[in-house]
């Protein structure tokens, strides 16, 4: 009996410690300014006009109640890089959404859109695509190829996701900075190509496969920079291959973003 008194009183001596590690902590979080957020900052000066890059911002956390509706979240970081400042910023200050340039603020030029390491490349659309009527600067995209390949003794048809999370850099001569909202007056020729912001080995891959093959684009959600791994080739198998296309269904429904694996059966000729 004086076991179970003392096992019982031990439980109650717990619990109340741990009610009362809650209570503090609350107390602390409501006294210091709430949750904690994470922010950007500018750790150096930067001019007027400057694009900002990785080395330029850092991330700050500071109490939910001292951060303003402006400041830039630490989970926007992949968004405002590349964007050119509004005005001069200062070391330490908190980087505000008012403090990045829109994309109508000033004409920009496609040179000097280009971040350090990377290469603007142009991909021209087939005349038949109009989806670039719906693209603009700053969008991010797909690219996916599709190629024709002699296996077994017949021409089959494969569409490979090239590269994912494509920044866009121009359409046409429009690089984002038309002061009349009118839209460039480039020919349809013109409008159907778009300039990517790419490295060198992702340039030579677009090279080839617009000499293999054709290309078509697939926009993404501003906010939605990942990157899918493990994206299988799919050829014509898997229009008639049930099983197959069971298989790319089920990824919509559990809404996965990891590595994928699918299994084409052959289909016979």
């Amino acid at each position: 009996m004086n076991k179970l008194a003392l096992l019982t009183a031990l439980i109650m001596s717990l619990l109340a410690g741990l009610l009362l590690f809650l209570y503090l902590r609350r107390f602390e979080q409501e006294s210091s300014g709430g949750a904690p957020v994470k922010i950007l900052v500018v750790i150096k000066p930067i001019d007027n006009h400057t694009m900002l890059t990785e080395d330029m911002i850092a991330t700050r956390i500071i109490p939910q109640a001292y951060v303003e509706s402006r400041a830039v979240r630490e989970q926007e970081r992949l968004r405002v890089l590349g964007l050119r400042v509004s005005n001069s910023l200062q070391a330490n200050q908190v980087l505000m959404w008012t403090d990045l340039a829109s994309t109508t603020d000033e004409r920009r030029e496609l040179s000097s859109l280009v971040q350090p390491g990377m290469r603007a490349v142009m991909v021209q659309l087939p005349s038949e695509d109009k989806s670039y009527l719906l693209i603009r600067p700053g969008d991010r995209l797909d690219v996916l190829a599709t190629m024709r390949a002699d296996q077994e003794n017949r021409s089959v048809s494969t569409s490979v996701v090239l590269l994912q999370n494509i920044l866009v850099l121009a359409v046409g001569a429009d690089t984002g900075a038309d002061l009349s909202g009118g839209g460039p007056t480039s020919s349809q020729k013109q409008e159907r190509i778009l300039s990517l912001s790419v490295n060198v080995p992702e340039a030579q891959l677009l090279e080839l496969a617009q000499e293999k093959g054709k290309l078509s684009i697939a926009l993404r959600s501003p906010n939605d920079v990942r990157i899918v791994e493990g994206l299988p080739d799919l050829n014509t198998s898997f229009l008639t291959d049930t099983k197959a296309r069971s298989g790319i269904e089920a990824i919509r429904k559990t809404g996965r973003s990891g590595p994928i694996k699918l299994e084409s059966v052959e289909v016979s000729p």
